[in-house]
């Protein structure tokens, strides 16, 4: 699909574009929705199908591991099979998947579900991204249309949680899956309405099957580590092996690519400072801004008494404030550059997360933390549609998949590793207590892990300064002037 589009100049207008990025918006919504739709219902599924504890937390990171595994495959297999089939793949695996998920009468059959709801959003995310970079031409015009985008992506966050709490309340926890089957399917049908037919495959492009393998299976084995680290212990054979495993996939990997003649990496993408500093902004963007959600779950619930439906409606505004964030952050990236409106977005949030910290306690309450959580949503917004940006700046269409899948795998992998580096902060010192002890201590732990998140973002801040800009992105674009039509005949 060549790079169209509205005109630089215009707004979109009502046309196949627009249906399309509308489309693709409702997709990316759907799997940003199933990150943390769970979260609110996890008590109820660990009492219904025999969850311990120890593995509650297993229903996440089943989904965080296939998912993080498989994007960097799914970027590649849209620029060679074709973005159409590869999302109309992803789609059916998501909603079969979902509805497998809402039938599970135990906890096996629930994860083999949430690992192939994974596998289904790794093959959606990246590929909704290169259809918006190979629809919409660089500059003013994709800027917007990745606004809506990322509008999308980073309120499916959010809503994720809202959603689970009115589901799970209202019909069980199973609605929180089988609710993902009825978005999907209509998605899945008008994507063959509205996207354009793939073209012929060029036969002289390689998929580098052995490439594609090492590396999916490395970071697989890489995330499960890091996931299951916390509960069977750094030092156990099990995670010392997945570890040591996976780098070693992953140096595997490397020596493919350097002797392939059509490496599943091209060596230029790697030369490509912005799509590298965007994968390194949307790994510690969803180590910090991604887990934070999961937390504040907890601590509605556990320290706050919140139900279900409670703790959903509390996100009612970190979702309308991140969806107005990400939905307007193409703007000011075309207003203000790309660099400032990352490091503006980044100090903000670093300041929220701050509020956040000093407002959590056992006796604290909802208004407290309003301060914290406008500006840690304005933030979250503005930096999930910005970094997206930069990950296609410079990069040719027929390698926008690939370029996707690199900076959607940095934000796979560093939602897995956040949130088990943050739960050790969230958990030290909670051993065995029980009662008021318990919910005071699990309130101090979560406060600690909102002064660690600051920190990670206050780092990513840093990250962003250093970026070097082109003068395309820096320079910000002029907003046409319309040229007055001379009076002619019966128009005067």
């Amino acid at each position: 699909m060549a790079s169209v589009g509205a005109s630089p100049q215009r707004g979109f207008g009502w046309n196949r574009e627009t249906a399309t990025l509308a489309l693709l918006s409702f997709a990316m919504l759907v799997v940003s929705l199933d990150q943390y739709i769970v979260v609110v219902a996890l008590p109820d599924i660990a009492r219904d199908l025999g969850y311990s504890a120890q593995t509650l937390q297993s229903v996440i990171s089943a989904y965080a591991v296939a998912s993080a595994g498989f994007l960097l495959f799914g970027g590649r297999a849209a620029d060679l099979i074709g973005r159409r089939r590869v999302l109309a793949t992803g789609l059916a695996l998501y909603a079969g998947a979902a509805f497998a998920g809402g039938l599970a009468t135990g906890p096996g059959m629930l994860l083999a579900a949430r690992a192939v709801q994974g596998l289904g959003g790794a093959l959606v995310f990246p590929t909704t991204l290169a259809l918006i970079n190979v629809t919409f031409v660089e500059g003013r015009v994709r800027n917007r249309a990745l606004g809506v985008w990322g509008g999308a992506g980073a309120a499916g966050l959010v809503i994720g949680v809202l959603l689970g709490g009115l589901l799970t309340r209202a019909f069980g926890w199973e609605a929180v899956f089988l609710v993902n089957v009825a978005l999907a399917g209509p998605a899945l049908l008008l994507a063959f309405v509205l996207i354009p037919k793939d073209r012929q495959r060029d036969r002289g492009r390689k998929f580098d099957l052995p490439g594609a393998l090492s590396v999916t299976l490395g970071v697989t084995l890489i995330v499960v580590a890091l996931v299951q680290g916390p509960g069977l212990g750094w030092l156990s054979p099990g995670i010392l092996f997945s570890a040591a495993a996976g780098l070693a996939l992953l140096g595997v990997f490397v020596l493919i690519e350097r002797n392939s003649s059509d490496p599943l990496v091209p060596p230029r993408l790697l030369a490509n400072r912005s799509l590298i500093t965007s994968l390194v902004i949307a790994f510690m963007f969803m180590a910090t801004f991604g887990s934070v959600l999961y937390f504040l779950s907890v601590y509605f619930q556990e320290v706050l008494g919140y139900n279900a439906l409670e703790t959903g409606a509390g996100f009612l505004i970190p979702t309308a404030i991140v969806v107005a964030g990400s939905t307007t952050a193409g703007q000011m990236v075309t207003r203000f550059g790309l660099k400032r409106t990352l490091l503006g977005a980044l100090a903000i949030g670093a300041v929220g997360a701050v509020l956040l910290g000093l407002a959590i306690s056992p006796d604290g309450s909802y208004t407290s933390l309003i301060p914290g959580l406008v500006a840690l949503s304005i933030g979250d917004g503005i930096v999930f549609t910005s970094m997206f940006i930069a990950a296609g700046t410079g990069v040719s269409d027929r390698e926008q998949g690939i370029a996707s899948g690199i900076a959607s795998t940095g934000a796979g992998m560093g939602a897995a590793v956040g949130l088990a580096i943050l739960v050790l902060v969230a958990t030290a010192g909670l051993g065995d207590l029980t009662g008021a002890q318990l919910r005071d201590e699990t309130a101090d732990g979560i406060s600690s892990t909102l002064f660690v998140v600051a920190a990670g973002i206050a780092l990513t801040f840093l990250v962003a300064l250093s970026r070097r800009e082109t003068k395309a992105e820096a320079v910000p674009v002029p907003v046409p002037v319309p040229v007055p039509v001379p009076c002619q005949g019966r128009r005067c």
